[in-house]
């Protein structure tokens, strides 16, 4: 396969070019740590955008940062730390989860639109990204949006960029909000709740004037693998800002849902960042895994539903119920990777894509969620509006797409 490196985007918008006159496909990758997330690629070339890296320019003061999108996520998280900020939507890296293989970069988190447990109070990855530079399937370069906080008049291409796999433009250019970073942290942990009272104590728990900015669940055998000492499932509702307000928010959380363990600080976060790899899930990496978004209040009959056909099922909580991560036996799941099971829990409640699985696999299976026909339409339209060719990235969300 043929590698290039380009420096810039003009180099780029040259390659593409050229692609597209000789009829050649190209697989988009930064860091190459999402390349097992999706369908895989089947592309002539590869155009690899690591010399794409950096900061471009930051400003503290007006919680603006702009990187290229080969910049590693650990470079931009030390220069956001040193000011005392951070990126709000507490990206994911999924090494663990994904093999283990590259470095994570903010195009790459952007491009899969990845958000960790902070999403439910804070909002997903698109919901930071203020404009962009990028390169189209016709080589031309073009910008989008800006580089200071306002509303947007007309179409947000911004958030149609995050979450579409690479597959309508190539960014060479981001821009994005950044947020102070929280004084200290703590987070409660609840034994003992079923899955569905967990799901009321988070509901209500978030619901709470006391600001709970992440919920999670872990079934007992999650909770001792993320080296916790349980006697049954845990529930974990997580408290930031000042010190003398998460010490008072906390105490008032405990009177409402009882006292438990406590995870104060450091011990806290690391907490976060295993919910987020889906350590707890998968302390060894699995051969199965789905990532499902459901209704919240029916994440719990959901399990259930699956664990009726395949009572090996695994199940990790995050963002009070709105993700569930599932790992299945593959034994149980059959060539179809449960995906009939698990869509046909869901009934309409959700959508369900097949994180991890084998390459012949997420070949041959629906690995996101499917589309009615309307969508799918205009999916094509949008797909062929920026990349008329289908150079980029074929196939890895669909066929065409």
């Amino acid at each position: 396969m043929t590698l290039h490196r380009p420096h810039d985007a003009r180099e780029i918008a040259e390659i593409v070019r050229h692609a597209g006159a000789e009829n050649h496909t190209l697989e988009i990758v930064a860091g190459g740590s999402k390349r097992a997330f999706g369908r895989p690629v089947r592309a002539a070339q590869q155009l690899n955008l690591s010399k794409l890296a950096g900061l471009v320019s930051y400003e503290p003061r007006e919680l603006v940062l702009t990187a290229r999108p080969g910049a590693p996520l650990a470079d931009i998280d030390e220069a956001l730390r040193a000011e005392g900020q951070m990126l709000a939507f507490e990206p994911p890296q999924w090494l663990n989860l994904l093999g283990g293989a590259g470095t994570p970069t903010l195009g790459g988190v952007l491009a899969c639109n990845l958000s960790g447990p902070r999403r439910l109070r804070a909002g997903a990855a698109r919901d930071f990204i203020l404009g962009f530079s990028a390169v189209n399937g016709r080589g031309e370069m073009f910008k989008a949006g800006g580089k200071v906080v306002k509303n947007v008049t007309g179409f947000d291409l911004s958030k149609l960029m995050v979450g579409s796999f690479g597959a309508l433009a190539i960014l060479t250019e981001v821009t994005l909000k950044v947020a102070p970073r929280p004084e200290t942290q703590c987070t409660l942990l609840l034994s003992g709740l079923s899955d569905a009272k967990a799901f009321d104590v988070m509901a209500r728990a978030l619901n709470t004037p006391h600001e709970i900015s992440a919920a999670a669940h872990l079934p007992e055998l999650s909770a001792r693998r993320a080296h916790l000492a349980a006697e049954g499932p845990l529930t974990a509702l997580r408290l930031e800002g000042p010190a003398p307000s998460v010490a008072y928010r906390a105490a008032e959380t405990e009177k409402l849902f009882g006292g438990g363990v406590r995870l104060e600080a450091e011990a806290s976060a690391l907490f976060w960042r295993e919910v987020a790899e889906v350590r707890a899930l998968l302390p060894d990496g699995a051969p199965l895994v789905w990532r499902v978004c459901p209704t919240p209040s029916r994440a719990a009959a959901i399990v259930a539903a699956v664990r009726e056909k395949l009572p090996g099922a695994e199940a990790l909580y995050d963002w009070g119920g709105g993700l569930v991560w599932l790992s299945l036996d593959p034994a149980e799941a059959g060539p179809d990777c449960g995906a009939a099971i698990v869509r046909g829990a869901l009934d309409g409640h959700g959508h369900a894509t097949l994180a991890v699985a084998p390459e012949t696999a997420r070949a041959n299976v629906e690995v996101f969620q499917p589309v009615e026909p309307a969508l799918a339409a205009l999916e094509a339209r949008v797909k062929a509006g920026f990349d008329p060719l289908g150079l980029f990235n074929p196939g890895r969300m669909r066929e065409g797409v």
